[in-house]
């Protein structure tokens, strides 16, 4: 009321010192209106008391845990049965509230009481949360030690095919060309046979925190990863990159510097071009792994292959493909620079070789890292993908208008869609009469003849269209994850 009245007196001198001017602006009108605005806002303030929650439903377990009862104290009270809002769950039971917090001074004695077990169950309960944390840990420290027994035929399935088996496939092909790689370099002291040992080492550890990345990305989802751990993926691939970047395009380029500064004459070659030769086999049969897989999954979604390693669907896949394509590459050039210097007597073109492989990884690397990033930092999916989504809730009868649409990857083909719906609530309505005795009704409307009658009609229909609100909501989100299964996630917000 002080707000109000001070609002008014406001307005009212304003008008007045303009009246006095005998001149009107339009920004005065504006104030007036906005001050209309704030006034109404003001009337429409209402502060909910115990006329509004005495007869409110509450459920068994709310009730339990708020008035701190037990099971025996709920059986003698009132029970009412309520429609659930999904089709596919039965009804079930609450209790008014008032019944509820009259039989809690009832057993308690006085609101005193009830608060003080309230603070004392809420102690004990935070013990109870201390000690199964001590317990998690413990079972943490006795799986450690004697190792989890849990099944993993998840995880041994997800490297046999797909992305897990390419990447077993890189490792061990990278793995055997480090070891003759390095033998070779021994042999022959060449700086491109260095960098290219070192490539083949990178490739090896960071295919091997992908496997990690692999393993981790399909534990399933709790309480503290409520969306899983896809994102491990991208994670691992990350890392990689970074890997690359430091182990592999640093040392090549420190060895060619040094290889620069301080030329060396090498041993014979000949072994050196055998074990290439080797290496370029492994590599492309590895690379090839890689291109049809990446064609296999950019077919099943429906894009190109170009598209798909741009937009870094499989994480693990594309860094395969390019560690590969770097590879063989990189190979080609060693090879290259070495025949020159064969040719010529000439040590610097070696070490040149050395620095093109470490500026080939360097670029790889900078590819991996961004694509990642772009990745974990939460990207839309298509605009055509997104146009979709938004048709099918758009030509829905329920729904007036959609807002504030956001779909983003979540990795490994899963979308989480959200979006503000504007519900049409003459629809939503007609579909809660069209389940109800129209003849019930009317002889109900009949028997309104006092406000309170009127009140106690406009609470049970107006709740259960709020009911059937839901179950809209959850129609819609059941229907859109069926017709498009890379939506794992749907969070419709109601306007």
């Amino acid at each position: 009321q002080p707000v109000r009245m001070g609002l008014l007196n406001q307005c009212r001198s304003m008008f007045q010192a303009q009246r006095r001017c005998c001149l009107v602006r339009p920004c005065f009108l504006l104030t007036i209106l906005n001050s209309l605005v704030i006034i109404r806002a003001v009337l429409k303030k209402r502060e909910y008391g115990s006329k509004y929650t005495q007869n409110n439903f509450i459920t068994a377990v709310r009730a339990m845990n708020e008035f701190c009862l037990k099971p025996s104290d709920l059986e003698q009270l009132r029970k009412i049965r309520r429609r659930s809002p999904h089709d596919d769950t039965e009804a079930f039971t609450v209790f008014l509230r008032s019944d509820v917090e009259a039989k809690a001074l009832d057993v308690w004695g006085s609101p005193e009481a009830l608060a003080r077990e309230r603070k004392l169950r809420k102690v004990v309960e935070q013990e109870y949360q201390e000690n199964i944390y001590r317990n998690q840990q413990l079972l943490k420290e006795y799986k450690d030690f004697w190792g989890n027994t849990k099944p993993r035929s998840n995880v041994r399935a997800t490297f046999l095919q797909g992305p897990g088996k390419v990447v077993m496939v890189a490792i061990c092909i990278n793995g055997l060309n480090f070891f003759f790689k390095l033998l070779a370099w021994v042999y022959t002291g060449s700086a491109s046979m260095f960098s290219e040992a070192i490539h083949s080492l990178a490739d090896t550890c960071n295919q091997a925190l992908l496997a990690l990345g692999i393993s981790q990305s399909v534990r399933n989802p709790d309480a503290v990863h409520p969306y899983g751990f896809s994102n491990m993926r991208y994670i691992a691939s990350l890392i990689s990159g970074v890997g690359i970047f430091m182990m592999g395009a640093g040392l090549s380029w420190y060895h060619g510097i040094m290889g620069l500064l301080h030329p060396q004459q090498m041993e014979s070659l000949l072994w050196a071009y055998c074990i290439l030769a080797g290496s370029l086999v492994s590599e492309g049969a590895t690379l090839l792994v890689a291109i049809n897989e990446i064609k296999k999954s950019a077919r099943e979604h429906g894009i190109s292959f170009y598209e798909y390693v741009m937009q870094s669907r499989d994480p693990s896949t594309n860094v395969v493909l390019l560690e590969d394509a770097a590879a063989v590459l990189g190979v080609i050039m060693a090879a290259s620079c070495m025949g020159l210097t064969s040719l010529t007597g000439n040590p610097y073109y070696d070490s040149l070789g050395s620095l093109g492989v470490g500026t080939l990884l360097g670029a790889v690397s900078a590819f991996l890292i961004y694509t990642n990033t772009e990745a974990l930092i939460g990207r839309s999916i298509q605009a055509e993908h997104v146009q979709k989504l938004t048709e099918f809730l758009e030509n829905d009868p329920a729904v007036r208008a959609i807002h504030d649409v956001k779909a983003t990857d979540l990795g490994l083909s899963k979308v989480r869609f959200k979006a503000e719906v504007d519900f049409d609530g003459r629809v939503v309505t007609r579909s809660y009469l069209e389940k109800q005795d129209i003849d019930q009704i009317l002889n109900e409307i009949q028997l309104v003849k006092t406000s309170e009658d009127l009140e106690n009609f406009m609470l049970k229909h107006g709740e259960n269209i709020i009911d059937t609100l839901g179950a809209e909501v959850d129609r819609l989100e059941k229907e859109l994850k069926q017709r498009n299964p890379e939506v794992r996630h749907v969070d419709l917000e109601i306007l």
